[in-house]
């Protein structure tokens, strides 16, 4: 590891592809002398202050790349706390590519995905948590994500976490204290107070394991499954909300045979749809398949959309909508009452849990996508200074039932000794969540959600 950690790496930290600008970082302890070896300006890098921009021309083997800017930030003063250096360059695939050639050429390796990040976790720049926030930020698909993300790296989770170990530990020191006292019958832990930190502990590890569901839908975006028998008009449904022609329309049943996905912004929130086949029984092999993933995907989503041909009545796809309550469980349905243009009294069709449209006269349409963004918002409001992910959950339940166990023991009149094993795995575990103590296999499992150049 400090063989690795002592590697000089580089790596587009821009998206790749045409743009006006490029950013490619180099860091580690070699990073000032590999870009002084290319990098023609007044100044050396290697003698520049901290914290400062260079103008000048990049070349490498005596041939001219660019000119660029290159940003010098010393060690600990730098995103991973090495030297780094950032160079500014014209966007374009074969300007960073020399770039990056030159500096593999000098000496530097490519960074693993992540490995910036990686490194300011390991040179405590960041916590675990904050590395976590980082990923989240820069794939949030909702506004209030990618803020709550923000607050997520300023260290307010951080905090939080310390506070309620700390609390944690001066109970643990005061009961192992005790216990060290035990043959004088000395007490130095008040039993109600003690209780009273453990159900705080119990009741904040369970607020926050719950939330892991809403903040999903703000990491990644709301799922909605458009289902339907054949010819309902999912597809044209599909057409309308995105304004414009995506799924291929026909009057021949069982069209789509697989699912589209696309996704629509409402106030902040990113709406992801799927367009799917049609149910109903085929003896169509590809049809068939195309009714499976429709199946899968409705387990997978969290709002679904049955799209029922109103001119077929109001309750033509009420089988279906009894079918699919036994796979969507507690996530809500919506029917969408297509085609209303073709009823004489379209408001009847409009009720609790439904709503009547027609994509060919774009009417209740809005109704639909206020509906949507009603569900996105409310599915997410348990979100509030933290997106709890499966990682911290998981260990947020283990510090509930660990809390949980110390609270049973101390009320049953259980030896100190037990009580003070529940409240140390409870320290312990908080400090899994934010990296007081982590694996090899955590860590990779964590950065493999990072592009490279983070």
């Amino acid at each position: 590891m400090s063989q690795h950690l002592n590697d000089t790496i580089c790596a587009l930290a821009t998206p790749p592809g045409v743009g006006g600008l490029a950013v490619i970082r180099c860091a580690g302890r070699l990073a000032f002398e590999l870009c002084d070896r290319d990098f023609n300006s007044r100044v050396r890098l290697a003698d520049a202050a901290d914290h400062t921009i260079h103008y000048g021309w990049w070349e490498h083997d005596g041939v001219r790349v660019d000119s660029v800017t290159c940003s010098v930030f010393r060690a600990p003063h730098s995103y991973t706390g090495d030297d780094v250096i950032e160079i500014g360059c014209h966007g374009g695939p074969h300007v960073t590519a020399q770039i990056i050639r030159s500096l593999l050429d000098n000496g530097a390796r490519l960074a693993e995905p992540g490995e910036f990040t990686k490194r300011a976790f390991l040179n405590r720049k960041l916590d675990l948590t904050q590395v976590e926030a980082v990923a989240d930020l820069i794939h949030a698909q909702s506004r209030m994500g990618a803020q709550t993300a923000a607050r997520q790296l300023a260290g307010g989770f951080t905090r939080r976490l310390a506070a309620l170990r700390q609390h944690l530990l001066d109970v643990c020191g005061l009961l192992e204290l005790e216990l060290d006292f035990s043959e004088e019958d000395v007490e130095f832990v008040d039993r109600t107070a003690l209780l009273a930190a453990l159900t705080d502990g119990n009741a904040i590890a369970d607020q926050l394991a719950a939330s892991a569901a809403s903040a999903e839908i703000l990491r990644s975006g709301f799922y909605v499954a458009v289902v339907g028998y054949p010819n309902a008009g999912k597809s044209s449904l599909f057409n309308a909300l995105l304004d414009r022609e995506r799924a291929i329309v026909s009057d021949i049943a069982g069209t789509t045979r697989d699912y589209l996905e696309e996704s629509i912004f409402l106030e902040g929130y990113t709406v992801r749809l799927y367009d799917t086949a049609g149910l109903r029984s085929s003896d169509d092999t590809i049809e068939m398949q195309g009714v499976r993933l429709t199946t899968s995907l409705v387990e997978q989503s969290n709002l679904i959309l049955v799209v029922n041909d109103a001119s077929l009545g109001k309750h033509h796809s009420d089988a279906l909508v009894s079918s699919l309550q036994d796979i969507a469980g507690t996530r809500p349905i919506v029917i969408v009452h297509n085609k209303s243009d073709l009823l004489e009294d379209p408001a009847a069709f409009s009720e609790k849990g439904s709503v009547a449209v027609s994509t060919i006269r774009g009417t209740g349409l809005e109704s639909l996508r206020q509906a949507l963004l009603e569900y996105a918002r409310s599915s997410s409001e348990g979100v509030s200074d933290v997106l709890i992910n499966g990682r911290q959950a998981s260990i947020l339940r283990d510090v509930s039932a660990s809390c949980s166990s110390a609270r049973a023991g101390i009320l049953e009149g259980r030896s100190m000794d037990y009580v003070a094993v529940d409240v140390r795995a409870a320290i312990r575990y908080l400090g899994d969540i934010s990296g007081e103590t982590w694996s090899p296999d955590v860590l990779d499992t964590i950065f493999s959600r990072f592009c490279i150049g983070k």
